[in-house]
């Protein structure tokens, strides 16, 4: 059978040229049909505006599967890990159409790059020609990349834990962002987790957008024993970890409205507070039904009506014990930083009180 030829998908007024159309990029599940390149593209069209609202003016970073995804298929770990099957696109790359546009970003070893910075729908749906599923976008807008205007609360559940879990302390959560005068946005994951965004006015940096997710992973974990926000994972055991490094420069998870590579094509999916308490199985949004829920209305759509301090969460930061916590292996040791070695490893002999490691 000869192959489909090219065809264009309209997105905010601009058709995008879309080769390969029938490339299959998901199969057929209980859930959904098979999913070709052209559906992708075209969902990417629909939630276009709604999709712009979560990435519009951030340098983002696209998750691409060029051929598709299938069960068994890896994501690459980094930039000298050839046999994945799906990687990280920082910079852009050659051949973009004009109307793709760019913001340099400058990542924590120094090294700078040009990054994706969506301007018009159809950038995406140009993203999703080059086999991008997932848009991991930062928290910032341009012009100003360095002070972030988004704090992302990513409820991981590890081990032994379950979406209900997930969703219970979600409204805990909530709760307490209340209590503290802000407002939170939550949304699926794409798989078991919840991730809840505030708007914070962009007057700060990144160490403080990190330490405003650790002060309110403490409350959390105060209130609730079901969480933790142990960097380790053996120390998490069966609980909710708060991941407060997603806050970090160059950390990102999937934006809203963003497909995942999971069986049946899942959605990160924004829902009103009530819908989530609803939510019984979080795979049922997906491209084929998401559309059709975001016809009815974009739960977040007053996300952009007001922008919060972080104050009250560094104080929960500054009050509640614990310190500094570590971060991700990739980064330069921190000033106060933990030692980097697992708990269950360590000899105390072999450090000193700074966390460095000394010549036994």
């Amino acid at each position: 059978m000869a192959k489909a030829s090219a065809v264009e998908v309209e997105a905010g007024g601009r058709a995008v040229r879309v080769s390969s159309p029938d490339r299959v990029v998901y199969e057929a599940t209980d859930r959904t049909p098979t999913i070709t390149k052209l559906d992708v593209c075209t969902y990417m069209a629909t939630v276009g505006d709604a999709l712009m609202r979560a990435v519009g003016e951030r340098p983002t970073a696209m998750e691409r599967w060029p051929d598709g995804w299938r069960e068994g298929m890896r994501l690459a770990t980094g930039p000298q890990d050839r046999g994945g099957d799906g990687f990280y696109q920082k910079r852009l790359p050659k051949g973009a159409p004009e109307f793709v546009e760019t913001v340099e970003v400058t990542f924590p070893s120094g090294r700078t790059a040009a990054e994706l910075c969506p301007t018009e729908p159809a950038s995406l749906v140009w993203a999703a020609q080059m086999g991008a599923l997932t848009f991991h976008p930062w928290p910032v807008r341009r012009p100003d990349v360095d002070h972030p205007d988004e704090l992302r609360l990513d409820l991981d559940p590890q081990p032994g834990t379950t979406f209900a879990d997930a969703q219970r302390v979600a409204a805990i959560a909530r709760e307490l962002l209340e209590e503290l005068g802000l407002r939170g946005y939550a949304k699926t994951s794409g798989n078991r987790g919840i991730h809840i965004y505030v708007r914070v006015r962009p007057e700060r940096g990144f160490e403080d957008l990190r330490h405003a997710a650790i002060g309110f992973g403490r409350e959390l974990e105060r209130r609730d024993g079901g969480v933790t926000t142990a960097w380790w994972k053996e120390e998490r055991g069966e609980r909710i970890f708060v991941d407060f490094n997603q806050n970090n420069r160059d950390r990102t998870i999937a934006s809203a409205w963003s497909l995942r590579p999971r069986p049946g094509a899942p959605v990160s999916t924004p829902l009103t507070w009530a819908q989530l308490a609803e939510v019984r199985d979080p795979a049922e949004f997906n491209l084929v039904t998401v559309p059709d829920l975001l016809a009815d209305g974009d739960p977040w759509a007053g996300i952009e009506e007001e922008a919060f301090s972080l104050d009250p969460l560094l104080a929960l930061w500054e009050e509640l014990p614990g310190g500094e916590l570590n971060f991700p292996p990739d980064y330069p040791k921190m000033p106060g930083e933990p030692p980097r070695v697992q708990p269950s490893k360590k000899v105390a002999a072999h450090w000193d009180e700074d966390g460095n490691r000394v010549e036994g």
